[in-house]
């Protein structure tokens, strides 16, 4: 059928033209950020370059495009992806595995197909209604907002492939570990009775996309959908980041965040559990702590806290999740970010 048809050949060149010079433009502006933030910080505003003021502006000035930047980049790749990966397909993938296999790919499926909390009710119910052991669902569930795509690459540009490469594979370990510990406890009577008598069909459904057309308006739909809910959070990120960069003294983090207060990874952990904030707000208040002494293992528990426990996440579960199962996942996923924290503090 037509529909069925793969991106015409006439249509080949034009798309890969077009791209390519955005790409080009993209990375041309990008790469003239922080030379204009200082021209507008210190030539337009007139701002003494060693103030506490001056140097907080600096930061919001270059930090504000930089990310927006990255994040539109990112979910416009992230929206091509999730046209492959459906929650209807998704649930296609994950059902009839054997238990150990279906941890792995769900983890590995969380990464790309971001999910936001909104959306962890009807995939719960989805999953399990289709025969995707409870372990396997957990597994995707932690996964999903953890090990969150748009985190992974905002963090491979700012701190580089290192870190990047160890917050994602942290966070699968912690995503299958997880899945396995609540697989094992066969908790599956926790879960809401009225759950299971829900037929598959009443969920979701699946919307066709076979078209190369179709996926790049759905990576631009996919854009105005989340930067156009995330970006004042992502502005507030880099507010709050702006004045522990221009204020807090060097070093002053190390004393309540470093290495050498045991306590500040467990501390970091609950701050961040009640906090509403997504990856992509939270980044900038990560590499601010980092740059004035927080220790990384500690920094990396209170990001993983903020989008892999959120407070609201937790309420949506408990729709579908009874008190013990909530309790349970949550001290499981809690008692993994604190074994990650305190790992990279005696590492790095």
């Amino acid at each position: 059928m037509e529909h069925e048809k793969a991106l015409k050949s006439g249509d080949l060149p034009r798309y890969f033209f077009t791209g390519s010079s955005i790409l080009v433009l993209w990375g041309f502006v990008y790469s003239q950020l922080q030379s204009v933030s200082k021209w507008l910080t210190y030539g337009l505003l007139d701002m003494d370059s060693k103030s506490h003021l001056g140097s907080a502006v600096e930061f919001f000035l270059y930090e504000s495009p930089k990310v927006l930047m990255l994040l539109l980049l990112v979910v416009f790749g992230v929206g091509i992806v999730r046209s492959f990966f459906t929650p209807e397909r998704t649930k296609t993938i994950l059902a009839g595995k054997r238990e150990s296999a279906g941890m792995v790919l769900a983890a590995l499926l969380g990464v790309v197909t971001p999910f936001c909390s909104c959306s962890a009710v009807p995939l719960f119910i989805g999953f399990v209604t289709s025969g995707v052991p409870l372990g396997v669902t957990f597994s995707f569930l932690v996964s999903a907002p953890m090990v969150n795509e748009v985190a992974l690459v905002l963090l491979l540009g700012l701190f580089g492939w290192k870190v990047a490469l160890l917050y994602m594979s942290t966070g699968l370990a912690i995503a299958m570990l997880s899945g396995w510990i609540i697989g094992r406890f066969k908790m599956e009577k926790y879960v809401e009775d009225w759950v299971y008598k829900t037929h598959v069909g009443q969920t979701s459904g699946e919307v066709q996309i076979y078209r190369w057309s179709d996926r790049i308006r759905f990576g631009l739909d996919t854009v105005r959908d989340i930067v156009g809910k995330v970006w004042p959070y992502v502005i507030l990120g880099i507010a709050v980041g702006a004045g522990i960069h221009g204020y807090v003294p060097e070093n002053f983090m190390a004393s309540i965040m470093g290495k050498s207060a045991w306590w500040s990874v467990p501390v970091a952990v609950l701050i961040g559990i009640p906090m509403y904030s997504n990856a992509a707000g939270i980044i900038p208040i990560v590499q601010a702590l980092l740059g004035k002494g927080a220790a990384l293992g500690t920094v990396l528990a209170f990001m993983m806290a903020v989008i892999g426990l959120s407070l609201p996440e937790t309420i949506i579960l408990r729709k579908v999740l009874k008190p013990y199962l909530i309790i349970t996942f949550v001290s499981v996923v809690g008692c993994g970010i604190l074994v990650v924290g305190y790992l990279f503090n005696l590492i790095f």
